[in-house]
């Protein structure tokens, strides 16, 4: 695990909010010269703590109204089961997010489809057609509370990762 200074997180914290600000602006919001910055930067990405960046999409802006969060139960425990599961959901681009849980579920989805009638559709064609659902519940989101990208970096590090 790699250690973090002050100044890690907090170039972290600012590219989390826009990561297409330039070295030379980040610098500045840093209080650092660019060149300094611009290692720092460099050495989060070879490390993996930065493992890429992206456009954040507007998901209604794009006609994509629906979010369901989906429960599933396998058809039987094991390994294999798992696997054919896991190999098959991640092609799914409806599915942006997939858990394996504790408890009753064996796994939690966040789906995302244009409307109701394409989200039943892709119920009905792909997810029941999948030899290793055996239970699948469906909780349909109705307000967006909260919906962000941001991971806590400054009240969830370990101790041991500061520096």
């Amino acid at each position: 695990m790699q250690k973090l200074t002050k100044v890690d997180r907090q170039i972290l914290g600012v590219l989390q909010s826009d990561a297409t600000i330039s070295t030379a602006d980040l610098a500045e919001q840093v209080h650092m010269s660019q060149s300094p910055c611009w290692r720092r930067v460099n050495r989060l990405q070879d490390s993996g703590v930065i493992r890429g960046q992206v456009a954040l999409l507007d998901r209604q802006r794009l006609g994509m109204e629906v979010v369901v969060f989906a429960t599933v139960n396998l058809t039987q425990a094991g390994r294999t089961n798992l696997l054919a599961f896991e190999a098959d959901i991640v092609h799914h681009p409806e599915v942006l997010e997939c858990y394996t849980m504790t408890g009753i579920w064996d796994y939690v989805l966040k789906i995302v489809t244009r409307d109701v009638r394409h989200y039943e559709d892709f119920v009905r064609n792909t997810l029941n057609t999948m030899e290793t659902i055996r239970e699948l519940h469906s909780h349909m989101a109705v307000t967006e509370i909260k919906n962000t990208t941001a991971l806590p970096i400054y009240t969830q590090l370990k101790e041991s990762q500061l520096e």
